[in-house]
């Protein structure tokens, strides 16, 4: 009796960062990283909130969430070979954990072993049919295979079993885009936006398929709600200036190549469009 009040405090606190697993995981399965759990990611993954999913391991050494969810936040931090440890542990104390094997599945693609990925998230649609996370997983890495009817097949049923998912709206308008397919990409862009209208990638993506169509005008509104929503995207104000520089506008495309250049020296397109730029004749003092 002298440790029930211990317990119960073990108890609130292994609930709470259950809790941040979850949100974790929810945001690691996205290729396109719709970050609208920023916040979240960056507590779960620090120093200290690893050390403290470490300490709920130590007290409970059988129980497969405590692995699963320290597992997840070692994937957030980068440390690839800890989190599959955690996993593969996680699995070992329950054969039909299927979070595991999904989250498993994402450190494979990480490693580039996606033959193994893709085990891993049948395994965990083996176990649980109804579990979206496994379908948007696997999903992605259809996509990143160029496999786009598979790809779109698991998008349609992550879809059908939540249909308030940001990641597989947005996750299947990739895959419209890549198919040529902009009005189709729009419209699910246009639905991953009305359920994360703080997230930049799916304006990012929407802006590219406006400027495919040829609205430049709708491609740049969605290119500077990107940034706004996201400064360090290089990508968005890369787009940016690619629109600018359509418009004829030189010298504000070469302030957005610029400003993506500061953020990432090893983005091709922000350098190429600099250069470009400079060839034709910019004045840059003027900026």
């Amino acid at each position: 009796m002298g440790n029930k009040p211990n317990r119960e405090r073990i108890a609130v606190v292994r609930g709470a960062l259950v809790a941040i697993g979850a949100a974790l995981l929810a945001g690691c399965q996205s290729q396109a990283a719709l970050n609208d759990t920023r916040g979240v990611e960056a507590a779960a993954a620090s120093e200290v909130n690893i050390e403290s999913l470490t300490a709920v391991v130590r007290q409970n050494p059988s129980d497969p969430a405590a692995y699963n969810v320290r597992g997840t936040a070692f994937g957030r931090a980068g440390k690839l070979k800890e989190a599959m440890a955690d996993f593969e542990q996680a699995i070992k104390l329950n054969p039909d954990y299927y979070q595991a094997y999904a989250n498993r599945a994402l450190v494979y693609r990480r490693m580039g072993n996606d033959d193994a990925a893709l085990a891993d998230y049948n395994r965990a649609i083996q176990i649980n049919p109804n579990y979206d996370v496994a379908y948007a997983g696997r999903g992605n890495l259809y996509r990143g295979r160029g496999q786009f009817d598979l790809a779109l097949a698991d998008f349609n049923r992550a879809i059908e079993i939540d249909a308030t998912d940001p990641k597989s709206y947005h996750n299947r308008a990739l895959v419209y885009q890549a198919q040529g397919n902009h009005q189709a990409a729009i419209a699910d862009f246009t639905k991953a936006i009305s359920f994360a209208p703080q997230a930049a990638e799916p304006f990012n993506g929407r802006g590219l398929s406006y400027l495919a169509l040829g609205d430049d005008k709708a491609a740049l509104d969605d290119f500077n709600q990107a940034v706004r929503r996201d400064p360090q995207s290089y990508e968005g104000w890369t787009n940016q200036a690619l629109v600018y520089e359509k418009m004829g506008e030189r010298e504000k495309a070469f302030a957005s190549f610029s400003h993506a250049y500061a953020l990432n020296n090893n983005y091709a397109p922000a350098r190429d469009g600099m250069h470009r730029l400079s060839r034709g004749g910019i004045k840059t003092s003027a900026l």
